[in-house]
């Protein structure tokens, strides 16, 4: 049966790393053609957990992170199931090539790993901060991009990668997450469908990753102080995108925020912003993400606070959200 066990007091220490580590040594055991790659960094992503329980299938390609994409490609075509795993910059920016010809192009099932997103590893500088791949990937032909909200559905995803088709990209952080999900049967996981993690009428918060967290927070935050209602939705995947669930919240309330640890073009906000576009609906819209710059050094609570994009920065433009003019009639006819 395999699962995750362990006690209350442990989920403070179950980074999503630590929850990818434990789900690819699970599918380790329950498939043979799995197989895992690393470009040297096996400790700080956690794949070396599967390494150690299965070293013949474990592959380090050293610090050549366009060699770990090529190799996997290969491997995959030969009939494996090959989970390659590196920091998410190394990822999207310096291996792009390889993962658009080598892996999407042939649309191989190479399930990447992508560790230390967004400003999860502040501290390391903006070379090492992954603010642009969801754009990169969300483009890519073939790719399904996941960012889930905490370990558990890190957990939940990785075990669906293997049955997903083609290549894979899921994005998660550093580590020192927030819990959302305390067991693994509380978090009912389908890439294809968002999860409602609080209901609401007056106002929707759309977040994938860390945001979810602090949209939750802030979503509290708006009753206590002015009473409303806001729909938080965890947009968990990215591609594709779940468009019921954007289309439902555009005609609930009428106002939609995204916020995501990530640049605002080309991620979440982008996605969200083309199905509301192609839908012809109207609604008061706010983008919230980094705004077309590079993050400062220090801690990711340090750098969501300056973003705007911590509980307090999603509370603001919830209000400024809901003093937005717009036309609020419940017909659609004179909308394109």
């Amino acid at each position: 049966m395999g699962g995750m066990t362990y006690t209350m007091t442990d989920t403070t220490k179950l980074s999503t790393a630590e929850c990818y580590g434990i789900a690819l040594c699970e599918l380790g055991e329950e498939h043979q053609d799995v197989v895992a790659l690393t470009a040297d960094l096996a400790k700080s992503t956690k794949i070396g957990m599967f390494g150690e329980k299965y070293p013949d299938r474990f592959f380090n390609v050293g610090i050549a992170e366009q060699n770990l994409f090529g190799v996997a490609a290969g491997m995959a075509k030969n009939g494996l199931v090959p989970f390659a795993s590196t920091f998410a910059i190394f990822t999207a920016a310096r291996s792009l090539d390889q993962i658009h010809t080598d892996i999407c192009y042939q649309n191989v099932p190479v399930k990447i790993i992508a560790t230390h997103a967004g400003t999860s590893f502040g501290q390391a500088g903006s070379t090492h901060h992954s603010l642009i791949d969801m754009a990169c990937m969300r483009v890519l032909p073939h790719m399904t991009v996941i960012c889930p909200c905490d370990g558990v559905e890190t957990y939940h995803a990785v075990k669906a990668a293997y049955d997903i088709e083609g290549p894979v990209y899921i994005r998660i952080n550093r580590g020192f997450d927030q819990v959302i999900y305390k067991n693994l049967d509380d978090c009912k996981f389908d890439y294809k469908k968002a999860t409602v993690m609080n209901e609401g009428t007056d106002i929707t918060v759309i977040a994938c990753g860390s945001c979810v967290f602090e949209a939750m927070q802030a979503a509290r935050m708006a009753e206590a102080d002015a009473g409303l209602k806001v729909r938080v939705l965890n947009m968990h995947t990215i591609k594709p995108v779940d468009e019921e669930a954007i289309l439902s919240a555009v005609a609930d309330t009428r106002r939609i925020i995204t916020v995501e640890d990530h640049e605002v073009m080309g991620g979440l906000g982008s996605a969200v912003a083309d199905v509301v576009a192609k839908s012809g609906k109207g609604c008061a819209f706010r983008m919230l993400g980094h705004q077309d710059d590079f993050s400062t050094i220090g801690l990711q609570e340090d750098l969501l606070s300056m973003a705007k994009i911590d509980s307090n920065g999603i509370f603001e433009a919830i209000s400024e959200v809901m003093h937005a003019d717009f036309e609020a009639d419940d017909a659609w006819d004179d909308e394109f």
